[in-house]
């Protein structure tokens, strides 16, 4: 068990780390903590969208070279340039994100999607998702047109694969307990495998095990009350532990500690993510309807922005109302443009023919108060401006206390529809300090030596809220480069130790 770098997760993180590091002629070994069926980490349970630099089809066609002629002829590919990518980070972050780490994301977001290509994961357009047809055309909207083919899923077993053709072992059921440390230097990780504990000693070590979103009492500790409650969107084993390791040995820590990724999730969907549904229990077609909390009210601008800029922020908007749940409605002029999760089994849905019947169905929710609500929103609504989900069409209301900004329609065509969602949290925004060769720092702000972090679980990217796709970006980006540094670093002592 002679292993020059082990990387601790088995994610889009830790998976680009270990095929990054073995370019180095680097032994590397990989840990899962869940088993095989559960492994790869929330990068298993997404959709597999992932925001990228391009300037144009051209450089989309290099990603995805089964692209049609027929296909980019009806379609609007647009362009997403590293301005559009900086100013979309910056301004949904607040301008809190981290500037010398979000410009190595920006600039490297295109060139790590083509070397990933080069391992073997394929990508597509997200046709589905992020374009609606309209007179005939395609046309692609926030930023976000390229997906991994699969999802999630299909991502991971592609990484998986690529890992065991290149000789990178992955051992499942494998977790990490803590760093084997002198103080100045990792060495190695003390892990239980197969009933034992091994202490498995390396050169380098990459931390990539997730930020820790399914700890409920460090989600309390940390974000604050009420947080226990949310549901987990994705995997259970996320616990934070990475992390931990890292402190534990002097790790310094960075970012927005009190700040997560959440959306509007399925009401009762089960504690964790449930492999079987996936990204189903999302439901983020709300911006060409309303949502109204148990008072009958509304409690948000559901048209703010696109639904990239919003969905990863509403979840805690979601979780602060009476009894954590909220109720989602459309009327038949939208129904068509919602979002194929909306047809699942495992929904809560109901329907009506009148508003009055619909509000007797909506289950905690005062019914008179949301008969009003209905009357003053369609009196609001500016039916005079176009409605056009390809923009944002300025279609908004007169005179409400929260406005819509956009996409706005009267609800007065039955029957109606209506869904009930609470918080889904995806992952934590506070984690690991690095640096720009994604090496972890200690306290006193240097290089700790032999450790390097990526995902999830490494603090100072996203405060606030998130713009859609960039997770799996980040992970990519960063989780090449940490395990590029760790692979260095370590033939550097290997070959050290052969002179």
């Amino acid at each position: 068990m002679d292993y020059d770098v082990v990387v601790v997760g088995a994610g889009n993180a830790a998976m680009c780390a270990a095929l990054s590091a073995e370019e180095s002629g680097a032994k590397i070994l990989v840990l899962e903590a869940a088993p095989e069926d559960l492994g790869g980490g929330n990068t298993r349970f997404t959709a597999g969208a992932i925001r990228t630099v391009y300037n144009g089809v051209e450089d989309l066609r290099e990603l995805m070279p089964d692209l049609t002629d027929g296909e980019c002829g009806i379609t609007d590919f647009g362009t997403y340039t590293e301005d559009q990518f900086f100013d979309d980070m910056f301004r949904v972050t607040e301008y809190r994100t981290d500037p010398e780490l979000v410009e190595i994301l920006v600039k490297n977001s295109f060139e790590t999607l083509k070397w990933l290509r080069t391992k073997g994961v394929r990508f597509a357009p997200i046709w589905g998702r992020q374009a609606f047809k309209v007179a005939g055309r395609f046309k692609f909207w926030g930023g976000l047109t390229v997906e991994s083919y699969g999802g999630g899923p299909g991502l991971v077993e592609a990484q998986w694969y690529a890992a065991r053709e290149r000789g990178i072992d992955i051992w499942f059921e494998a977790r990490a307990l803590e760093l084997i440390s002198d103080g100045v230097a990792v060495h190695g990780v003390k892990v239980r495998h197969n009933g034992k504990v091994k202490e498995l000693a390396s050169k380098a070590v990459v931390l990539a095990a997730g930020g820790f979103q399914a700890n409920s009492e460090w989600r309390t500790r940390y974000l604050g009350p009420g947080w226990d409650l949310a549901k987990v969107r994705g995997t259970p084993y996320n616990t934070g532990e990475g992390i931990r390791m890292a402190t534990d040995i002097g790790a310094s820590t960075k970012g927005n500690w009190s700040g997560c990724h959440a959306v509007g999730w399925e009401r009762n969907a089960p504690e964790f993510g449930d492999l079987a549904v996936g990204d189903a229990f999302q439901k983020h077609s709300y911006p060409f309807g309303i949502m109204v909390n148990a008072t009958g009210r509304r409690f948000v601008d559901e048209g703010a922005d696109f639904r990239n800029y919003t969905y990863a922020k509403y979840g805690r908007v979601i979780l602060e109302q009476p009894n954590q749940f909220g109720w989602q409605i459309f009327d038949q002029k939208v129904t068509h443009l919602l979002r194929d999760e909306y047809r699942i089994r495992q929904v809560t849905k109901v329907t009506a023919d009148t508003i009055q019947n619909l509000a007797d169905k909506l289950e905690g929710v005062d019914p008179d108060a949301f008969v009003d609500e209905i009357k003053r929103w369609n009196n609001a609504v500016m039916i005079d401006v176009p409605f056009n989900p390809n923009v944002k069409d300025g279609r908004s209301t007169r005179g409400l206390t929260i406005p819509k900004s956009n996409w706005a329609n009267t609800i007065d065509e039955g029957p109606f529809e209506a869904y009930q969602i609470t918080c889904g949290i995806t992952f934590t925004f506070g984690g690991v300090r690095i640096d720009s060769n994604a090496q972890v720092q200690n306290t006193d702000y240097k290089p700790m030596a032999g450790l390097y972090a990526a995902g999830e679980m490494v603090g100072g990217i996203f405060y606030f809220n998130y713009p859609g796709g960039s997770g799996l970006i980040n992970g990519a980006v960063f989780g090449r480069i940490a395990g590029r540094s760790a692979g260095k670093a370590a033939m550097v002592e290997r070959k050290a130790a052969a002179e």
